[in-house]
């Protein structure tokens, strides 16, 4: 294979970009553990808590509740990946892209991290307590599925499909604090999210499918192979379904559903260009769903309003 033909290599995604470089040098390895350098995540986490507010028409009325759960998604996110990354340090070790992590690589002791770890909950905890107590109740009701999450690549070929039912988590959250209730758009909006968190997190984990094989990780990607297009395709189409439902169920308008035609074309575009063999590809098309997230949230804004 030529040099030019070869695939990009897979880059560490732990290096010291954006605000971290202006820490102090023992903060820096503590915001790359709880992943501070890198938005992308609580982005991710942060939409489906914005759809279900925007969806069933509580921006006006709750807008702080955007402000709360923006904030819970930066330290949820954080601590979630910290206890990922407790769980999986030996794992993280032998796979090129996270070989450098804080904890792997020594930066980060194992007190430290779990010290970091509380710190972070503590902060969820203060955004909990703004919620009514049914949303509450449904928020403490994700941690399980939290905490099972990192060994799902131990015992399952589709540990996205777990994370795809922990990061949708916001939705039934934000249904529950809007209207005190999960209806059925939330549900069908809830679905949607899942099958689109299956998807953009398949694209993500092409970056690791040759290190993943070696370490014996097991992965959508894997699981797909060469059907990797087909499968993301699919989940992506799934997606939409549900979003549609749920916008059908709010406003049974079929004009109301040309509000999903921007991040479809979006979704689209993904799809049709995925280069499953360049890890550079996939990290940007991965990255490109924070703006997928803001289209459906322009979306279920616009739907909200009208009905």
């Amino acid at each position: 294979m030529s040099a030019s033909s070869a695939p990009s290599p897979v880059p560490s995604d732990s290096q010291l970009t954006g605000f971290v470089r202006l820490l102090p040098a023992p903060l820096r390895p503590f915001a790359l553990l709880a992943r501070l350098d890198r938005p992308i995540g609580w982005w991710l986490l942060f939409w489906p808590c914005a759809f279900g507010v925007a969806l069933l028409g509580g921006i006006g009325a709750h807008w702080p509740l955007i402000a709360w759960f923006l904030l819970g998604s930066i330290a949820m996110r954080g601590a979630g990946c910290v206890y990922n990354d407790i769980v999986d340090r030996d794992l993280d070790a032998a796979v090129a892209r996270t070989a450098m992590r804080p904890l792997p690589s020594g930066a980060v002791s194992l007190r430290a991290a779990w010290i970091w770890l509380v710190a972070l909950c503590l902060i969820g905890l203060v955004v909990l307590l703004q919620l009514p107590l049914f949303a509450q109740a449904i928020a403490l009701a994700s941690l399980a599925l939290v905490a099972a999450y990192p060994f799902m690549k131990r015992i399952t070929w589709w540990p996205q499909a777990w994370l795809g039912l922990v990061f949708s988590w916001g939705v039934p959250v934000a249904a529950a604090s809007v209207t005190g209730t999960l209806s059925l758009a939330a549900l069908a909006l809830y679905l949607g999210t899942v099958l689109w968190v299956v998807g953009y997190d398949t694209i993500y984990a092409l970056q690791d499918v040759e290190d993943d094989a070696l370490a014996g990780i097991r992965s959508s990607a894997r699981a797909l192979g060469r059907n990797v297009r087909s499968g993301v395709a699919l989940c992506y189409v799934g997606a939409l379904a549900g979003w549609g439902g749920a916008i059908w169920l709010v406003r049974p308008d079929w004009l109301a559903l040309l509000a999903l035609l921007p991040v479809a074309l979006h979704l689209i575009w993904q799809v049709v260009g995925l280069d499953a063999a360049n890890p550079a590809d996939a990290l940007r098309r991965f990255r490109a769903n924070r703006t997928a997230g803001f289209l459906l949230f322009a979306a279920y804004l616009t739907v909200g309003a009208a009905s």
